[in-house]
């Protein structure tokens, strides 16, 4: 217990656990068994008789476990290795530091960010997750999506509808020509004259508002292509179809025309009015997005809408943590220690690539009371809030526990297994803004601090749960099938995300080669990439010439 405080009051016997949902129940676990024993104590019993038997009778009688010498040949776990990302193999001859205890082996402590390195954890208290375990727990925690008009402008791309959209106009408002030509009167009756012969030209309707002169049996007008049909005119005659046959006096017009088929019907190269979209019609229903490409645009404006109802689009933070962090851009060399700030220019970048609004939130201290700080005032910002950094096992790695004690915070997950990116940690923690007056959820993803780890996990989680919040299906990067162009080893205790180049070759299929060295502070490994190599969790490789999935981040490079 972090902060135990129990005491007696008139024979009852008085206990306080944390706020936070999880500590209360690992404190209180913690000393369940005991209780009874206490209780026994705080109702006057006799001591000396209780405690006859000694403390390994209490433990078992509580059913504690005392505490066992260990024998010569323990054998220790080394799947808790407290590092934070960096420094595991992938293939290339790093091997990472191993832990050389068992959980079992070490007392249990605390990890109040107040109480200093003396009494931090030892081993991480979050259960290992997997991937999918993971990406279910965002799935179940992010908050819906908030659904809010938006003017039809170049800012809706990328937006979800959220309501259906009906069109208020037709498309065509008006009969138009598609051809550049002549407007006539054509039949298909007997006793009404042919569109065969000479005629004269007696107005001219453009592609511009105005009002255009009704047209008279036999009679033409020159019309061009979208302009509308003057009224009476049923059909229009391709200008490949006719000759001038004579000028105006001043020769700047055309008088007369001949017409060379008599093969032209009612309705013949023209657009009719609503042929294209009729007014009230559904032209976009809820679910489907605004995309880049513009026809979904294209169409709105067509309609003349001016407003839909759409998901927002969560506003998403950047915060990089750590007293050894400088800006990237900072001039001078580097002290010792100090480390330019990679992590926030790149997910700034990958966030805005991926069509969202991204804030820079600066660079956070280590100090407990300037990290709380810091976090209250970014939460009022954005709705997502990714930090890089302080999430592993260090003294100054303080953003769990800032989280879950001094925001009540709920972390939902603190390690995954998998590599780059095992202390990747997704939370949720209340907020009430100033604005509404109700209660809100913010999202928390707190990456690891080395460079492709914190690349790869926005990927694979962050990118997700902004699809959900967005309305966006599916969600994150797209899966395809690749074909390796060289062994890749693979990683027999987790999954692994190896970052490729992959191409689309002459052979129809996609191809995948590794960009090298894959430490997880190497970000020089995204140099390139275009996917994430999904490495299933296994001893051995995934062999050259055989398939596997990947995640496709970028553009598809082509060499057919």
């Amino acid at each position: 217990m972090s902060r135990p405080v129990a005491g007696v009051r008139k024979n009852t016997l008085i206990v306080t656990l944390p706020g936070s949902p999880k500590g209360a129940k690992e404190n209180l676990a913690s000393i369940i068994k005991q209780l009874p024993h206490a209780c026994q104590q705080a109702a006057g019993a006799d001591s000396r008789s209780l405690h006859a038997g000694g403390v390994q009778k209490l433990e078992r009688e509580a059913g504690v476990p005392g505490n066992k010498p260990k024998s010569a040949g323990h054998q220790h776990s080394h799947n808790h290795s407290p590092s934070h990302g960096h420094g595991h193999s992938h293939g290339h001859g790093h091997h990472g530091p191993k832990a050389h205890t068992a959980p079992s082996d070490r007392p249990a402590v605390s990890n109040d960010p107040n109480a200093g390195p003396s009494r931090r954890y030892r081993e991480s208290p979050y259960p290992m997750l997997s991937v999918d375990d993971a990406l279910k727990q965002i799935a179940d925690n992010v908050p819906v999506p908030q659904i809010v008009k938006h003017k039809v402008n170049e800012d809706l791309v990328g937006s979800v509808l959220a309501e259906d959209v009906v069109a208020r106009e037709a498309v065509p408002a008006f009969r138009a020509s598609i051809v550049d030509g002549y407007a006539v009167i054509a039949s298909s009756h007997v006793l009404v004259p042919r569109t065969k012969g000479i005629f004269p030209v007696t107005s001219i309707s453009h592609a511009q508002p105005g009002e255009v002169p009704e047209l008279k049996s036999g009679e033409i007008a020159r019309i061009t292509t979208g302009a509308p049909l003057p009224p009476r005119a049923t059909s229009v005659v391709m200008v490949e179809d006719t000759v001038l046959r004579s000028k105006t006096d001043d020769g700047q017009e055309e008088k007369e025309v001949e017409i060379l088929t008599d093969d032209i019907k009612p309705g013949e190269n023209v657009r009719e009015v609503g042929s294209d979209v009729k007014s009230g019609t559904t032209i976009m229903k809820q679910g489907e997005g605004i995309t880049a490409i513009g026809g979904e645009f294209g169409l709105l404006a067509s309609v003349g809408t001016q407003e839909v109802t759409v998901y927002k689009k969560p506003v998403v933070g950047v915060l990089s943590t750590g007293d050894e962090i400088v800006p990237h851009d900072r001039d001078g060399d580097l002290r010792l220690g100090e480390v330019r700030d990679t992590n926030r220019p790149t997910l700034l970048t990958a966030i805005r690539g991926s069509g969202f609004e991204a804030i820079n939130l600066g660079i956070a201290s280590d100090k407990p009371g300037a990290l709380e700080s810091t976090l209250r005032t970014a939460l009022r910002t954005c709705d997502v809030l990714i930090t890089t950094g302080g999430v592993s096992m260090g003294e100054l790695d303080l953003l769990k526990p800032t989280l879950e004690r001094s925001l009540g915070g709920t972390i939902h997950f603190g390690r995954v297994s998998m590599k780059p990116g095992k202390p990747t940690t997704f939370a949720t923690v209340p907020f009430k803004p100033s604005s509404t007056g109700e209660r809100e959820k913010r999202v928390v993803f707190s990456l690891p601090g080395n460079p492709a780890s914190a690349v790869v996990t926005y990927h694979l989680f962050v990118l997700p749960a902004l699809h959900r919040m967005s309305g966006i299906s599916p969600v994150g990067l797209p899966n395809a099938k690749v074909v390796l162009e060289e062994d890749v080893r693979c990683d027999g205790k987790r999954a692994e995300y190896h970052r490729v180049m992959v191409k689309a070759k002459a052979d129809g299929q996609l191809w995948a080669a590794s960009t090298g060295f894959q430490r997880s502070s190497a970000i020089g490994s995204f140099k390139g990439a275009n996917a994430l190599l999904c490495l299933p969790m296994k001893d051995g490789v995934v062999g050259k010439g055989e398939k596997c999935d990947a995640l496709l981040m970028g553009k598809m490079v082509s060499e057919m």
